[in-house]
């Protein structure tokens, strides 16, 4: 059973990384990036000439690793799920810099025998060199296996409302059948995502990509169709995960625009399956 003081009162170390410009490309090309090599516009994330992180690069920077492993917790990890992820950039993310994350759990919501439970971790991020804080967000972790262990009742957060008229804008992105291959050399080396024999053993028919990359490659799709772009006119993102995408799939992102606010929701198109939704972005233009 789920130790609720403890998980809640977790002690995480502070997390110190450098990172290079090898790290920023090798992150874009993970997300499929520059499939064309002549487009300029993308190659300004996958080329050091001017050279731009991504913004979404902050979720792959001072992971704290499986800490709910740990046997005292009493965290069921082979339940676990990413549920959601939300970010929000306060400043530019340097190319290459040494950057400081403090991560924390901030609440831990019961919602009831064999209705699991929802863990909320927040992450900052610290330019080591100014202290200016650079992003927060928040990982929302779904805990299938520990619902019922008496937590105190909370409210669970309202996704985002879609729009119910007929999308702005609309972008495909095939993803690579090496991308999770590729994604995973950024710091998510969780073999799942690799080794066909174990995701059979969870429950796959074949390695999955990571659910991380999934939200880079489509919040891409906005800043290349909304944004015309212009990764510097997003400044936010939440998105809640529905299915696991699977390398070699096209994934079909539907756009909405109202004034700075952008919602939007993807599909795997071979399978009709939604895999994100509820997505909303900020632009700060």
């Amino acid at each position: 059973m789920l130790n609720y003081d403890k998980v809640l009162n977790y002690k995480f170390e502070p997390i110190e990384q450098s990172y290079t410009i090898r790290d920023t490309m090798l992150y874009a090309l993970g997300l499929g990036l520059s499939h064309d090599p002549l487009n300029r516009d993308e190659l300004k994330f996958t080329f050091e000439k001017d050279l731009q992180a991504l913004p979404t690069m902050p979720v792959v920077l001072c992971r704290p690793g499986v800490w709910y492993r740990e046997p005292e917790l009493g965290i069921d990890f082979v339940k676990l799920l990413h549920g959601e992820q939300s970010l929000t950039v306060r400043r530019p993310i340097p190319p290459a810099a040494t950057v400081i994350g403090q991560n924390k759990v901030t609440k831990i919501i019961d919602k009831g025998e064999g209705k699991g439970a929802l863990l909320y971790i927040d992450r900052e991020l610290f330019d080591k060199a100014t202290g200016d804080s650079i992003a927060v967000m928040t990982h929302t972790l779904v805990l299938r296996g520990n619902g019922g262990f008496g937590g105190p009742a909370m409210e669970v957060p309202k996704p985002h409302a879609m729009p119910e008229r007929a999308p702005d804008l609309t972008g495909e992105s095939t993803i690579d059948p090496r991308a999770a291959l590729i994604y995973r050399l950024s710091g998510d080396d969780n073999p799942i995502h690799a080794d066909p024999d174990l995701a059979i053993k969870a429950g796959f028919p074949k390695p999955i990509f990571h659910g991380l990359g999934t939200f880079g490659m489509v919040i891409f799709e906005i800043i290349k169709h909304a944004c015309q772009y212009k990764a510097e006119q997003l400044s936010a993102f939440d998105v809640r995960f529905s299915s696991p995408v699977y390398p070699g799939e096209t994934v079909r992102t539907e756009i909405w625009i109202d004034g700075n606010i952008v919602s939007f929701r993807s599909t795997a198109v071979e399978r009709n399956v939604k895999v994100i939704d509820n997505g909303r972005a900020v632009l700060s233009r």
